[in-house]
């Protein structure tokens, strides 16, 4: 099988050849890598990754938020939603500085310098570049934008959350203005061909989610549920990818409703992957399934071959395998080349 064919199988729970497998590194692991492959190696192909991701471009020129930082400096500021990070080095591991956060009237956030994705600068490659990965056998997907995380990220964490549950107005101003956005986008990378389209909002923690489950399908389950259908308008059998690290047990049979077949990252240290399993595995394949929090930082080589086994045993062939969340600089080279050596061990099937 080609890696497109192998994933496309897998994430329709049908038999494939060999597990399909992908990682992301943080910048620390991509040094490493380089030291360890040569400064011109391609770990994905090195290691055979099966997929490749596409999306929009950046807008035609850049566009001034100075105004809603009150002259911080030293910042990198999202291009396209004007979000602020100070410090750090990768997504999750900075400071959010919120540009809406003293943004208190529909007025001001009508005036707010929000994205423009019709541009066909921004997308008019789309189908070109599917259609060289999909040539080389790579299985392509295409990530169509969060919504809660980008509102929150525009609004603070904590005024989105006290604002769903008192005075939601700005926030689903905020929420719906995201969605049109991730809506014209869904459609357009279905329409470019991609094999899997992406979504998804981190809304659960370690033992719970952060908010109440009738919350979120109060609020967030409609915005997800027109995404979905406006990609299947155009793609009625395209699997749909759905994010969201922690403990969101509650809310897993909203996202088979809505259109979810493609569940990501099954966080082992949030959720047991054997209650997963056999609760969903007739309707959701599975995509991470590798703990970052314990196994592949701090586990043995040993350790991170009998988590893989284990996921493959549990899940396969609906399965693939990859690292929970990005591979931090705690991860030792030799944890990497375990998981891609068990694979090799466990994963190996006669069509």
């Amino acid at each position: 099988m080609t890696p497109r064919e192998r994933v496309n199988a897998a994430v329709r729970r049908q038999p494939v050849d060999r597990v399909p497998c992908e990682m992301a590194f943080t910048p620390t692991i991509t040094r490493l890598a380089r030291e360890k492959l040569g400064p011109n190696a391609s770990p994905a192909e090195y290691f055979g990754w099966a997929t490749r991701e596409v999306g929009f471009r950046g807008p035609r020129e850049a566009v001034d938020f100075s105004e809603y930082y009150h002259g911080l400096k030293g910042m990198y500021i999202d291009h396209d939603y004007g979000t602020g990070e100070v410090a750090g080095e990768f997504h999750h591991f900075t400071k959010k500085v919120f540009p809406l956060e003293d943004v208190r009237s529909i007025a001001g956030l009508e005036e707010y310098p929000w994205p423009d994705f019709s541009d066909p600068r921004r997308h008019e490659h789309l189908e070109d570049e599917v259609k060289f990965y999909q040539e080389q056998g790579y299985h392509v997907s295409a990530f169509a934008g969060h919504i809660w995380e980008t509102a929150w990220q525009l609004l603070g964490y904590e005024r989105a959350l006290a604002d769903l549950a008192g005075d939601p107005s700005l926030v689903h101003y905020t929420l719906e203005r995201i969605t049109e956005h991730n809506c014209f986008k869904a459609r357009r990378m279905a329409e470019s061909g991609i094999d899997m389209l992406r979504v998804g909002d981190d809304v659960g923690m370690q033992d719970r989610m952060v908010m109440k489950p009738d919350i979120w399908r109060e609020h967030l389950k409609p915005l997800l549920a027109k995404v979905i259908a406006t990609a299947r308008e155009v793609s009625p059998d395209l699997p749909v990818w759905y994010h969201s690290d922690g403990a969101i047990q509650p809310i897993i049979p909203d996202l088979i409703e809505v259109g979810v077949t493609v569940l990501n990252p099954v966080q082992p240290e949030c959720m047991d992957l054997a209650e997963i399993a056999s609760a969903y595995g007739d309707k959701l394949a599975f995509w991470g399934t590798i703990g970052t929090q314990q196994v592949m930082p701090w586990g043995t080589p040993d350790d991170v071959r009998a988590a893989v086994k284990r996921s493959i045993d549990l899940m396969a062939p609906g399965l693939v395998l990859a690292p929970t969340h990005v591979v931090e600089p705690e991860v030792p080279w030799d944890n990497i080349i375990a998981f891609h050596d068990a694979i090799d061990l466990y994963g190996v099937f006669k069509l």
